[in-house]
């Protein structure tokens, strides 16, 4: 069974092609980086429109690497949310009027429900269960997977996701956008220690995360010294270590308290390389192992709503309703069949 998966949730477009035999045949994404870098920030009018111009030449493209015509689509599996409203609508009104054309099944995917499930694209895979680490620009959770939609919320963030406050702390150390990245390039020229951060909520005695202070601590910082070019990579190198410090004792926390010996990270931040080095260094040492997507797969793209819409189809014979639901809770999430 062949399954087009759609992403359309903020500023990617991303398309893929996944056979239930034979795994990923093909995948292509779109990033608006560009679009958006003059005004800092995602404009979702312009996310929108610039999603209806990319959508069908990202699929002639996935078919042509596959070497497939449409009408080998079985089922489509596209992002009903969460996301930017105007957005998943074209990703929605695309799938729904495809499907329509093609007389095959069309299922919506929880967007965090991709990212949970894309280290399972990768090789070696987890089994479940397993406790998973959801840490992006949007959200940051701590989650203990028994199965595809069998999902129990152990903690999250109470105010910025880690990747909002990596975004955040750039622009004030003066980076440009997006600037979690830029941010990580810049620390890796830098000490961390020079500056001292807080690691909030470290001790707390939960599996919540807290990343605003973190935030506000830099700035105070910023405001108090002189930062030259050495000292701006300082503070970044401290930000860094000090949000890692946290995500990385929550984690491991997380994985005492359910007993578990598998552990994934996914999302955005879960590219960052320090995350990756200090998590697995820290998990190796207590018998607990770590998966991770592939890069390529950390960002929003098509393979991971592929993916899970093949882990959903199941029985599904018809289209499921026209829908999209810019605010959609994971725990809400039905099981599959």
């Amino acid at each position: 069974m062949i399954i087009l998966g759609i992403e359309s949730s903020c500023d990617e477009t991303g398309l893929a092609l996944y056979d239930t035999a034979h795994g990923l045949l093909s995948h292509a994404l779109h990033s608006q980086v560009d679009l958006h870098t003059d005004y800092g920030g995602v404009v979702p009018e312009l996310a929108s429109r610039d999603h209806v111009r990319r959508i069908v030449p990202l699929l002639r493209e996935v078919l042509t690497q596959a070497s497939l015509d449409r009408r080998a689509i079985d089922a489509i599996a596209y992002t009903e949310g969460p996301g930017l409203a105007g957005a998943l609508l074209v990703g929605t009104a695309f799938a729904h009027g495809l499907g329509s054309a093609l007389g095959v099944p069309v299922i919506g995917i929880h967007h965090l429900e991709g990212h949970l499930l894309s280290p399972l694209l990768a090789t070696p895979r987890p089994d479940f269960p397993f406790v998973a680490l959801l840490v992006s620009g949007g959200h940051t959770q701590l989650m203990h997977v028994a199965g595809v939609g069998r999902y129990t919320l152990l903690g999250e963030t109470v105010d910025d996701a880690a990747g909002e406050a990596f975004d955040k702390t750039a622009k004030l150390l003066g980076l440009g956008y997006p600037g979690g990245p830029a941010l990580s390039r810049l620390a890796a020229n830098g000490t961390p220690g020079h500056f001292k951060l807080p690691r909030p909520k470290l001790t707390s005695g939960d599996l919540d995360f807290s990343f605003s202070g973190l935030k506000t601590a830099v700035l105070t910082v910023a405001r108090q010294n002189e930062l030259d070019d050495q000292a701006r990579a300082d503070l970044a190198a401290e930000f860094q270590a000090a949000a890692v410090d946290v995500l990385v004792a929550k984690s491991l926390a997380a994985c005492r308290q359910t007993r578990s010996t598998r552990l994934v990270v996914a999302g955005g931040v879960g590219a960052n390389s320090r995350l990756r080095s200090e998590l697995s260094k820290a998990a190796g040492a207590r018998g607990i192992e770590v998966f991770y997507p592939d890069l390529a797969f950390c960002t929003d793209n098509g393979a991971m709503i592929a993916f899970a819409g093949a882990m959903r189809l199941g029985a599904l014979t018809e289209p499921g309703p026209f829908s999209v639901r810019p605010r959609w809770d994971l725990g809400s999430v039905a099981a599959a069949a």
